[in-house]
């Protein structure tokens, strides 16, 4: 779970980080801060489960 969490922040970090660089206002840094937090969470999940399924 704690990569799921690590995942989000950085997601969240680096969508607002693009959506600045593309001269974007506020309201397109959260959203972009938000779909890539989700997509970076649902990515550290998947591999929390393959970890701890091959870990055993």
């Amino acid at each position: 779970m704690l990569l799921a969490t690590i995942g989000l922040v950085l997601g969240a970090l680096l969508g607002a980080y693009v959506a600045r660089r593309r001269k974007g206002v506020l309201a397109d840094m959260l959203q972009f801060a938000a779909v890539y937090g989700l997509v970076f969470a649902l990515a550290g999940l998947f591999l929390s489960i393959v970890i701890l399924r091959v870990g055993g």
